[in-house]
């Protein structure tokens, strides 16, 4: 049974700094291609970040670009969402996908919040 697990998110102010983590039972994560993916309060979900999972290329919204990074640890079976130069805007629930044989599998999410 496939279970995706988010965690690392909390509260920070502008300008600081997460690492949020994707974890899975299950699978093997470099498998598949991985995306990181964010819903604020009153928003639909979007897409934030995503890892290949051939070549690891990696893909990033624009209003994340240069602030976010997106990274594997295979030894751990893990993906990572190395986040910087936090504004409030970001802040929303976390969650990491992976599309597995023609499902969608998501994890509960992690909250990341940043206000002053």
């Amino acid at each position: 049974q496939v279970q995706l697990v988010e965690s690392g998110g909390g509260s920070v102010q502008p300008g600081g700094s997460l690492r949020l983590s994707c974890t899975a039972s299950g699978v093997t994560l470099d498998d598949f291609a991985i995306g990181w993916f964010r819903q604020a309060p009153g928003k639909e979900r979007e897409g934030v970040s995503c890892i290949s999972s051939e070549d690891h290329t990696t893909d990033h919204a624009d209003s994340v670009k240069g602030r976010f990074t997106i990274l594997r640890d295979n030894v751990k079976n893990m993906v990572y969402l190395q986040m910087n130069n936090l504004r409030p805007e970001d802040t929303a629930v976390y969650y990491c996908n992976a599309f597995i044989q023609g499902r969608a599998y998501w994890g509960q999410g992690t909250q990341v919040t940043v206000s002053a």
